[in-house]
């Protein structure tokens, strides 16, 4: 690893918010997870992928089941493109553990959501990050997702964790743009990454590095039109691309977000799988509607 103080300008792009692929028992699927991987390199043409994350149904598998699909996607990815290792936990001791696992396998960042389900302070969650990040030689990003974990952060408390050098940018999965405005200006060297999929537009226009998204494991080519457009200043023409995402994102929403986006994988001749229980098992109306879907979109 590089010193972690290196600039950040490495890690800009669109990244696929990885997706694992399950079998029928709910173990993971090794070749299918490799044929996402693939998929997300060969034809969406994705910067890098983000792993174990929500997509990745992370909170419901074992730390050896993280362990395995980190290095699954470091196998198969190896240095064609940039990978983040979400290491995020309520267990603090699980996420260093993952951290540390992780930068050992060569992961370009790590990134950590909000620790949630408990009332955490700020002085409780910045102990967490430090802790994380202090434990091993590399680069976090911060996972801010408030509609899951119910933890919403001010523009004080960013910069409070921004002075850890090696906390290096954010994953903004939230719909506060005034936010999102205050912390570009606030903030011009760390790393924003757009975590909505459906508002890349307006995100992109007001300044972010790049962008971080489930559906982009389906419609990846269209994700990058919109970033560099709106980079470009040719606002019309990401906003029309921008409508079909959203058309797209919207049936998708409508059939079961992760159990769709597998669906439409498998019509690409991916293995794409199941979800993990308590997830319910695809049915076969929702296959039905996620072929409907894809033959309509792509």
């Amino acid at each position: 690893m590089e010193d972690w103080k290196m600039k950040t300008t490495d890690m800009k792009g669109i990244y696929s918010a990885l997706l694992v692929s399950f079998d029928e028992n709910g173990n993971v699927n090794e070749q299918g997870t490799r044929e996402i991987i693939r998929h997300n390199i060969d034809k969406m043409k994705v910067d890098g992928l983000y792993v174990g994350g929500s997509t990745g149904e992370n909170f419901m598998l074992s730390t050896d089941e993280k362990k395995r699909i980190f290095e699954i996607a470091k196998d198969e990815a190896k240095d064609e493109i940039k990978l983040i290792a979400q290491v995020g936990s309520v267990n603090l001791k699980e996420a260093v553990e993952l951290a540390k696992f992780t930068t050992d396998l060569g992961y370009d960042a790590i990134s950590a959501v909000t620790p949630f389900y408990y009332k955490f302070d700020f002085e409780e969650i910045k102990h967490y990050y430090n802790t994380i990040i202090n434990s091993v030689d590399n680069r976090l990003i911060i996972y801010s997702i408030p509609f899951l974990t119910g933890v919403n952060m001010s523009l004080d408390q960013f910069a409070e964790l921004f002075e850890n050098e090696k906390i290096i940018g954010v994953k903004f999965t939230a719909a506060d743009f005034y936010l999102l405005e205050r912390m570009r200006k606030a903030f011009p060297n760390k790393l924003i990454f757009a975590g909505f999929d459906e508002m890349m537009l307006p995100a992109t226009v007001l300044g972010v590095d790049g962008a971080i998204g489930s559906t982009f494991n389906v419609n990846g080519v269209r994700a990058r039109q919109i970033f560099e457009l709106a980079q470009a200043g040719k606002i019309e023409e990401a906003r029309e691309i921008q409508h079909v995402t959203n058309d797209l994102i919207t049936d998708i929403l409508d059939n079961g977000l992760y159990h769709t986006i597998k669906a439409m994988l498998e019509e690409e001749g991916v293995h794409a799988g199941l979800c993990r229980e308590p997830m319910k098992k695809t049915t076969p109306e929702m296959a039905a509607r996620a072929k409907e879907i894809h033959k309509k979109y792509f």
